[in-house]
């Protein structure tokens, strides 16, 4: 009876932060709309670090960056 209330979880590989890996970006430019909406949902809304994998140093550029791009109407 136990075994039928066990869910089937996946061992999921650890995300690394696509910045950091890159050579440690210290900038992310807001005027790169097409590199920036990979972050976002459909909607327009900024995916959470636990989806992306960003570091906390870097999430918080990029929604700096997301934001700037929305004022001028680069990204949704």
């Amino acid at each position: 009876m136990q075994d039928k209330r066990r869910s089937k979880r996946r061992a999921s590989k650890p995300k690394v932060c696509r910045f950091c890996e890159t050579g440690g970006v210290n900038y992310i430019d807001f005027k790169d709309g097409e590199a920036l909406s990979k972050f976002q949902t459909e909607r327009g809304k900024i995916l959470p670090r636990r989806i992306t994998g960003t570091c906390l140093n870097h999430q918080k550029m990029l929604g700096v960056a997301i934001k700037r791009a929305r004022i001028i109407s680069l990204v949704l």
